[in-house]
């Protein structure tokens, strides 16, 4: 499994604050790296999957390790809203994942302060070779910030990340603003 992303590491303080204001929901969470890290440093979180297999793994890693994380088996592309209501979370994650016509639903989803941490890919991943090659899961140039009108950006970026194998990535932390 691959480590946690260093964008997640460097929020795990604002994270915590976040869990306090409503659940921290970790969508297609697959095998639940992020889950993991934030429930190793005792911030409850729940998964959200449609892959059985990668949850009921991700649970019995979670219970082997005594982690407050939960699964939620459900297929975020089958529906425009989410398995969970209007102002309930406290934070969501969504790493390497696009399904733009859930953005207003995910930003609706958000309680007053809550935060929304995301990082997917930009098509000059594409020039990598390596990674999605369709559209439909790249970002555009600047799309991210765009995809979230109502929220507040704290923080955005947009490029290659270092190393031997480099991705090409936007990331965005955003907060719903109070009232």
């Amino acid at each position: 499994m691959d480590s946690p992303s260093p964008f997640l590491l460097a929020h795990v303080d604002l994270l915590a604050a976040a869990a306090r204001r409503g659940p921290v929901i970790d969508l297609a969470c697959g095998e639940g790296r992020h889950a993991l890290a934030l429930a190793a440093r005792g911030i409850p979180v729940v998964g959200v999957d449609r892959d059985g297999a990668s949850l009921r793994n991700l649970q019995a890693r979670a219970r082997a390790e005594r982690l407050p994380i939960r699964g939620l088996q459900a297929d975020l592309e089958a529906s425009p809203s989410l398995p969970f209501g209007p102002a309930r979370c406290g934070a969501l994650l969504v790493f390497r994942y696009l399904h733009r016509p859930l953005c207003a639903a995910l930003a609706a989803s958000l309680r007053p302060g809550g935060l929304l941490l995301y990082e997917t890919f930009t098509t000059a991943q594409r020039e990598l070779g390596q990674g999605p090659k369709n559209p439909a899961f790249l970002l555009e140039p600047g799309e991210l910030q765009k995809l979230f009108p109502q929220l507040e950006v704290l923080e955005s970026w947009e490029g290659l990340t270092p190393g031997e194998r480099p991705s090409a990535l936007a990331r965005l932390l955003a907060r719903r603003r109070d009232g």
